[in-house]
């Protein structure tokens, strides 16, 4: 595929866009925006099927997830459980929060689960679309990083844990990425890490990882 072919094929994966957001009205109305800006836009309003659309393939590149989410609208423990359980089926994705519950603890507790970025609610539709298109370009990067066999790990770490759990998460993180790029297809995920089949089964049953149902 030509280089060009490869820029395109980037952006286009790159517009892939996920509202998560139980407020119906709002959820359509960013919708609407996001379609008439050229976005590929797919929506969700709780849990269950926000984590259906990102375990399908191709998964969405940008996510913007409201932490208030039923059954617990009120706090933030349903949206940092999708983005916690997002993130694994589809660790590629550029997740930004939204959220208009304690801004401090959320910014915190988000990014240090893995988001890219956090607005607060109510924001205007002009943050949201810098945000997504900051999210858009590394999106970019990240696929034409990986069409060079490179991979871009974000990794949170405890310091006094020491570097061997350290490496520990980055070893899994690199395995999720994979194992997500090839539809959990062992054979490819052995041939882009450069290993025997029979290490990446070592490696899921270490992990306990299993295809996304």
């Amino acid at each position: 595929m030509a280089t060009t072919d490869l820029g395109a094929a980037a952006a286009a994966v790159a517009r892939r866009v996920l509202i998560v957001e139980d407020d119906l009205a709002l959820c359509g109305y960013l919708a609407s925006a996001l379609t008439d800006a050229g976005y590929a836009v797919q929506t969700a309003h709780e849990r269950a099927s926000a984590l259906k659309l990102l375990s399908a393939r191709p998964a969405p590149a940008l996510v913007l997830l409201d932490l208030g989410l039923p059954p617990q609208p009120s706090t933030m423990a349903e949206g940092l459980a999708v983005l916690d359980q997002g993130l694994r089926v589809a660790p590629d994705a550029k997740v930004i929060v939204l959220t208009g519950q304690d801004e401090r603890a959320a910014a915190l507790e988000a990014v240090r689960r893995g988001a890219f970025d956090f607005l607060v609610k109510p924001a205007a539709l002009a943050a949201i679309f810098a945000a997504l298109k900051r999210a858009e370009l590394f999106a970019q990067q990240d696929s034409r990083l990986a069409e060079t066999g490179e991979a871009r790990l974000h990794l949170t770490a405890k310091l006094g844990e020491g570097p061997k759990e350290a490496a520990a998460n980055a070893e899994e993180l690199l395995l999720r990425r994979a194992l997500a790029a090839t539809n959990y297809n062992v054979a490819e995920t052995a041939r882009q890490l450069g290993l025997a089949r029979e290490h990446v089964y070592y490696y899921l049953n270490k992990y306990g990882l299993r295809r996304p149902d």
